[in-house]
């Protein structure tokens, strides 16, 4: 699908795309959800002042989002050979700034340390490097500096999901808000819904001591997707 497809393609968005252009190009492919619903006051430390806590049904939400990160590149320009095609595992929560229902990571993992430094430094995104590997139907990662670990044994069943409203609200998220040295970073993003399936876990363990209280290895909804294309907007900041 072209970008000026994608871009047409807005009917599942709460709010409309920016009217500049695009400036970078990505895909998020076999990506698996795992998401946790968690009191807002357990949360609410881990933010900056200026960002409020979304909610839904008065829960906040925790979720581990790992899959692949491919074809990154700039518009117009060749793919970037050093930061394209790695695996990524972030945890995010969910979040209202200027308006926009957005997401804002806690964490945020990456196989290539190539990559998660120069994401980095161009992002702002708090990149790490850790040990991944990935199959068909198996997901692995450690990172021995901040001793998180996370293993994941599943099927998917083929079989659409059918999304209620907390499912929506958990995926379609087009903004990214992040704190960077006294500043929020903005991004807008876009891309088709995401087109869910039913997974079956068959084994998963996690590890992340600063996050223990909030996710464990039994998730609230689970989801996995073979994918979408991205569309990126250069960052916009502003103070905190």
């Amino acid at each position: 699908m072209r970008a000026s497809e994608i871009l047409n393609i807005t009917h599942h968005r709460d709010f409309a795309c920016p009217k500049r252009r695009w400036k970078f190009y990505q895909e998020w492919n076999k990506a698996v959800f795992l998401h946790w619903e968690v009191e807002p006051n357990a949360v609410q430390p881990f933010l900056p002042n200026s960002i409020t806590l979304d909610t839904i049904n008065d829960k906040a939400w925790i979720s581990l989002v790992a899959f692949d990160m491919n074809h990154i590149g700039v518009r117009s320009l060749p793919k970037m050979p050093h930061i394209s095609d790695f695996h990524e595992v972030n945890i995010r929560t969910y979040i209202i700034c200027k308006n926009k229902p957005s997401v804002y990571f806690l964490s945020m993992e990456g196989s290539k340390r190539s990559s998660c430094n120069i994401l980095k430094a161009i992002s702002k995104f708090p990149y790490v490097p850790a040990k991944m590997k990935r199959t068909d139907f198996s997901y692995e990662s450690k990172n021995l500096i901040e001793n998180n670990s996370f293993e994941l044994l599943y099927r998917t069943k083929l079989k659409p999901c059918q999304k209620n409203k907390t499912d929506k609200w958990l995926t379609e998220r087009y903004a990214v808000f992040q704190e960077h040295k006294n500043k929020l970073i903005e991004y807008d993003v876009h891309h088709v819904e995401w087109p869910l399936e039913q997974i079956d876990i068959k084994q998963l363990h996690i590890e992340y001591p600063k996050f223990n209280h909030l996710i464990n290895n039994q998730p609230d909804r689970m989801h996995y997707s073979e994918g979408v294309k991205v569309l990126t907007w250069d960052k916009r900041k502003h103070k905190l």
